[in-house]
């Protein structure tokens, strides 16, 4: 049976006042106007206590709060972190205490070693891999699998031994270097990698053995950091698949030996939101109230500065 065109009587619909009804946004969580020369808190005060403005704050007031009662802070950063120059703020962050262990992917280190030893990184791509030189920069591959080797055959993890050796050369550029700067101030450097996914692969001195042996070991470290995140915050800046899935295995590992996270926060920052880091960073960890997951969509070069500066300032104001 087919509808007649009936047009519905609306005349006895039932209303209420507006101002007895419950609303998400009020007056009193509005943007606020910037004065000229306003300090990073005032710009934190100007914020909209709305969304991603709430958000940042319960951020950065997390961070903050563990750092102070000493709880954990790990980062895990991707390489494109690196290439967009925030290493000079995490290094700043580092040294402030803000960085209890840093875990990264395999070309986070080659990035970061190339710009310790060179002030340089990033190579084009499309231009070296027409005539094969794409991924052969001496230095790199040599130099790299080299600590890799001497290390872990001392018993080292991948990450920890590549930052021992960074720190070691005494690069030109190392105050800029999270490899060299984790070496300087004894923290935790973690790197997990995917056999035939970097350039120093492709050298002759690259050995599977070593490779997998250290980022096993490194694997079994970065549970160990993860499992002291009671009350604590896990950042996983800039990688869309390896640390991602890293760090849910950890956190599985950690949950099963009884350790429950209660208290964590999960703060995934990156360009644009990816299923990996929005699944098993922010939600599934925190699940069932057992913390706070916090994404926000945002360029690495505005974003870290940004929560960096607030994260100075609000330290020094508690």
């Amino acid at each position: 049976m087919s509808f007649p065109y009936d047009e519905f009587d609306l005349s006895n619909i039932r209303t209420y006042p507006l101002g007895s009804r419950k609303s998400k946004v009020n007056a009193a969580d509005l943007a606020k106007p910037i004065a000229p020369g306003v300090t990073v808190g005032g710009l934190m005060a100007s914020l909209p206590n709305i969304l991603a403005g709430a958000d940042f704050r319960a951020v950065v007031a997390a961070i903050v709060a563990a750092k102070q009662a000493g709880r954990g802070i790990v980062w895990g950063v991707g390489a494109h972190v690196v290439k967009t120059g925030m290493g000079p703020l995490l290094v700043d962050l580092m040294e402030r205490g803000f960085v209890s262990a840093i875990a990264t992917n395999g070309a986070a280190i080659i990035h970061d070693f190339e710009m310790a030893l060179t002030g340089a990184t990033s190579e084009d791509v499309d231009e070296a891999l027409g005539p094969g030189r794409f991924g052969m920069a001496d230095e790199t591959g040599r130099m790299l699998n080299q600590a890799i080797n001497d290390g872990v055959a001392r018993g080292l993890g991948l990450g920890q031994a590549v930052s021992q050796f960074v720190h070691a050369q005494n690069p030109e550029f190392g105050r800029s270097s999270l490899l060299a700067s984790a070496g300087r101030l004894g923290i935790p450097f973690t790197a997990h990698i995917a056999i035939g996914t970097d350039i120093i692969h492709m050298h002759p001195a690259a050995s599977g053995e070593m490779l997998g042996a250290g980022s096993l070991r490194d694997f079994r470290y970065f549970v160990g950091n993860v499992a002291r995140l009671e009350q604590g915050v896990y950042l996983n800046c800039g990688s869309a698949v390896v640390l991602p899935e890293v760090f849910l295995k950890a956190v599985a590992i950690a949950r099963n030996h009884g350790i429950a996270l209660t208290g964590l926060t999960t703060v995934d920052i990156d360009f644009q939101r990816q299923y990996r880091p929005l699944t098993n960073v922010v939600n599934r960890p925190t699940a069932g109230g057992a913390g706070k997951g916090y994404s926000f969509v945002g360029h690495h070069e505005v974003m870290i500065p940004l929560l960096a500066a607030a994260l100075v300032e609000q330290d020094a104001r508690t």
